[in-house]
C-alpha cells in the first residue's frame, strides 16, 4: 500500500470527522485555510480521494444529486484508513525529516547575482513575509476571539513563529548586505 500523501492525510484527517464528498472537502478546506498548509486542488482532491479508495482506505456510502448539481459522492473513512492515517500522523510528529524548500537553494545560489539585486528581492520577499505574519496574527486572533480550543489550531502557531523567524532572518540578511559586511 502507497504511502498517503500530505493531501491524502488531509483528507483522512477530515473523514476522521464525519463522512463528506469531495467538493465539501474543498470547501472545509478553504474555510479553514488549510489549503496554507497542504497543496489542495479540486482536481488533486478528486484523484486523491480515488486513490485512497483504491487503497482501501475509504470508502463511498451513497451518491445524491440536488436539483441540477453533478451527482455527489460521499466518503467515509475504514477502520485501516483510520489506522493507516494515525500510523502516518504518528510519524510526521515524531520524525523530523529534511523537506527540501527552494528558499535555502536560492539563498546558496544568492552569490551569482549582483548584491543590488538580491536586496531589492529579499526586499520583496519580506514584504510578502511581513503580509503572510499579518494574515496568520489575524487568524490566530480570530480563533482565539472565537474561543475555538487551541488543539484545533496550533498549525496557525507554528506558522506564525516560523514567518516571524524567517522575516527577521530575511531582514538581518539585507542589513548585511547593505551595509557590505558580507563580501560580494
Amino acid at each position: 500500500m502507497s504511502v498517503p500523501t500530505p493531501l491524502g492525510i488531509a483528507i483522512l484527517g477530515l473523514l476522521s470527522e464525519r463522512p463528506m464528498h469531495p467538493y465539501e472537502m474543498f470547501q472545509t478546506f478553504m474555510q479553514r485555510s488549510e489549503d496554507r498548509i497542504v497543496k489542495v486542488r479540486p482536481g488533486s482532491l478528486y484523484h486523491t480521494v480515488e486513490r485512497l479508495e483504491r487503497d482501501g482506505l475509504v470508502r463511498a456510502t451513497g451518491t445524491e444529486r440536488e436539483g441540477n448539481r453533478p451527482e455527489r459522492t460521499t466518503y467515509e473513512i475504514t477502520d485501516r484508513g483510520r489506522d493507516r492515517f494515525l500510523e502516518r500522523l504518528t510519524e510526521m510528529l515524531a520524525e523530523w525529516k529534511y523537506e527540501y524548500p527552494e528558499f535555502p537553494l536560492a539563498i546558496a545560489e544568492a552569490h551569482n547575482l549582483p548584491r543590488e539585486t538580491v536586496i531589492r528581492l529579499l526586499q520583496k520577499r519580506a514584504l510578502v513575509l511581513r503580509s503572510q505574519l499579518e494574515l496568520v496574527v489575524g487568524a490566530v486572533d480570530h480563533v482565539e476571539g472565537k474561543n475555538l480550543q487551541r488543539k484545533y489550531w496550533l498549525e496557525a502557531s507554528y506558522l506564525r513563529v516560523q514567518l516571524e523567524a524567517e522575516r527577521s532572518w530575511v531582514d538581518g540578511l539585507i542589513d548585511e548586505l547593505k551595509s557590505g559586511s558580507i563580501d560580494w
